[in-house]
């Protein structure tokens, strides 16, 4: 009878709702997909996770993508981890505006960055060949190797490094680092003995987040692994997909099996190294050490300045010097510059206009629902019943799997999923931006709900209790209590959702059809057919917009709580 009362109570029928929502979106769709990529005549078999791996293009695809993985993040977690401790731990000057450069690279697209190095790099580069400097014409890329690709998938993924040290820096309690400097430890030793003991799991944590985006990254794997021949798993289930055949979901649903498998185990590695690198800290957050480095601080201020102008300033300034040349491949000057590059892309191509729009409306949509469902996962996460905290736990742990499986595995399971009409609704979500949208909700739920969760556990119990013994229904207590307080959480989450999700290209590169395209697969698709001047064009429209959001942002961020603006810590 009390298990009736809570399911008919508005609590009850929430978290049925959300359960059943979770079930269709997270598990469904990756369940078919396994089941395509384990069974054999209709029973469990791994005979044809086996077969493909026996294939020599499979199994070069596969330890393609174990090797740029592995050591592209093993870049990003170095640097990443340095430019962390610079600015989180000593006294150097501009933080916030060094932060902000940094963290920009980040949400820009994959393959808008790869573009813009390819332009930056080459022996066609309107900036190199303006300067006298260029490669000589005909001879290869120097991006066009696994070297090139694990260098710029390195590039890519150190600002996700750097954002989750940063936290940790700013969350360490100060007792050890303060004893150790009043025995007389100097910087380097408090380092190493302190510090850095201390971040370990964050260090741990950080690889494996690096190492799976690195897994799924196309646009990079895709832009300079074709043209080298070093194929990984995402690009070959991209050229198998086009390559059409009666057997080809199936052939694509085995590979992306394998992909999945990779990320799941690398996942699973986290957890275990993690459970042995914990280690019990005493006292709360207090504000970060402030090192004086003396003479040291010019010097790192100006290896700071020299790293944005290298990864933000040069590719950028390449994207546009292409954009503004008539023909890729002429240098920029009074007679070569033009803008009609921009003209074409703005106002005569409408696939641009429509592309923004959909990237627009679809990325606003998935955040603000992933945001409401993120506010009522975390509360179900808090709840004093076991059941209901068992329930969201199972959902976060769900979202995180989710997150951690590539986006093209993602797009395989959905196009699976939904290639027949609705049941009882007969209606196809096949080649509408729906697929798109509730492939969005699955792949960046986990992103928006962990600064939510971790609002919610330091609310204090007291509040719900009461409000509940004052006889407050669970609208209202949502309403009114958790909502005011969690809504700067939300907003944090919403954010890095709808960058995340208004530039990306993995998820939608297999989903997206005619009248539905997106930013990221019209820049690709310009790229790939060789109008490299009109990619070019729309990537720096696309950068230019992401930057005046995201500035846009950073000053509202101002006024706002503290955390509705991830990056404004």
């Amino acid at each position: 009878m009390r298990l009736l009362n809570f399911l008919r109570s508005g609590e009850g029928l929430t978290l049925a709702a959300v359960t059943f929502f979770a079930l269709a979106l997270l598990v469904f769709p990756l369940g078919l997909l396994a089941r395509v990529g384990v069974t054999q005549d209709g029973a469990v078999s791994l005979a044809p996770l086996a077969d493909a791996l026996s294939s020599r293009s499979v199994w070069r695809a596969f330890t393609h993508s174990l090797e740029s993985a592995f050591f592209s993040s093993l870049l990003s977690l170095v640097a990443g981890t340095g430019i962390a401790l610079a600015i989180g731990l000593t006294d150097i000057r501009w933080k916030g505006v060094f932060t902000f450069l940094l963290l920009i690279p980040m949400m820009i697209p994959p393959h808008v960055t790869a573009i813009a190095w390819i332009q930056a790099m080459g022996p066609s580069s309107p900036i190199l060949r303006s300067l006298g400097i260029a490669p000589e014409l005909g001879t290869t890329h120097p991006l066009y190797s696994p070297g090139g690709l694990i260098f710029l998938l390195g590039v890519q993924h150190t600002p996700l490094v750097f954002l989750v040290v940063l936290a940790a820096l700013r969350a360490l309690p100060r007792e050890m680092s303060d004893a150790a400097r009043i025995a007389g430890a100097g910087g380097g030793r408090l380092l190493r003995r302190i510090i850095l003991p201390l971040l370990a799991p964050t260090l741990i944590a950080g690889y494996a987040l690096a190492f799976v985006s690195a897994l799924g990254n196309f646009g990079i794997q895709a832009l300079l692994g074709i043209p080298s021949r070093y194929i990984t798993l995402p690009v070959l289930i991209w050229q198998r997909l086009a390559s059409f055949g009666p057997s080809v979901l199936t052939d694509v649903a085995v590979i992306a099996s394998i992909l999945a498998l990779l990320a799941m185990v690398v996942i699973l590695l986290q957890m275990l190294l993690l459970r042995n690198a914990r280690s019990t800290l005493i006292g709360p957050p207090q504000p970060p050490l402030h090192i004086r480095l003396g003479r040291l601080r010019g010097w790192t201020e100006v290896g700071l300045a020299l790293l944005v102008l290298g990864t933000l300033v040069l590719p950028i300034a390449a994207l546009v010097a292409t954009a503004l040349v008539r023909t890729y491949g002429l240098p920029l000057n009074a007679d070569t510059v033009t803008l009609d590059n921009f003209a074409e892309i703005l106002f005569r191509q409408s696939v641009t206009a429509r592309a923004f729009l959909n990237s627009s409306l679809t990325a606003a949509t998935a955040a603000a629902i992933i945001a409401l469902g993120s506010i009522l996962v975390a509360h179900f996460m808090s709840s004093p019943r076991r059941a209901v905290r068992g329930t969201g736990l199972g959902i976060a742990t769900l979202s995180e799997m989710t997150y951690a499986v590539p986006g093209l595995v993602i797009s395989i399971a959905f196009i699976l999923a939904f290639l027949k009409p609705l049941p009882l609704f007969n209606v196809s979500l096949y080649n509408t931006l729906g697929i798109i949208l509730i492939a969005y909700l699955c792949a960046f739920f986990s992103i928006a709900l962990k600064p939510v969760s971790a609002a919610f556990v330091q609310l204090d119990p007291a509040l719900d209790e009461a409000a509940r013994i004052s006889g407050a229904c669970y609208g209202f207590r949502m309403r009114r209590i958790f909502l005011p307080l969690i809504a700067p959480a939300a907003a944090s989450g919403a954010i890095l959702v709808f960058l995340t999700a208004y530039n990306e290209v993995t998820v939608s590169a297999l989903l997206w059809s005619s009248g539905n395209e997106t930013i990221g697969t019209t820049i690709y698709n310009y790229e790939d057919g060789g109008y490299t001047t009109l990619a070019a064009a729309m990537a720096s429209v696309t950068v230019l917009a992401t930057v005046l959001l995201m500035a846009a942002l950073d000053r509202l961020g101002r006024h706002a709580p503290r955390g509705v603006v991830p990056w404004r810590m």
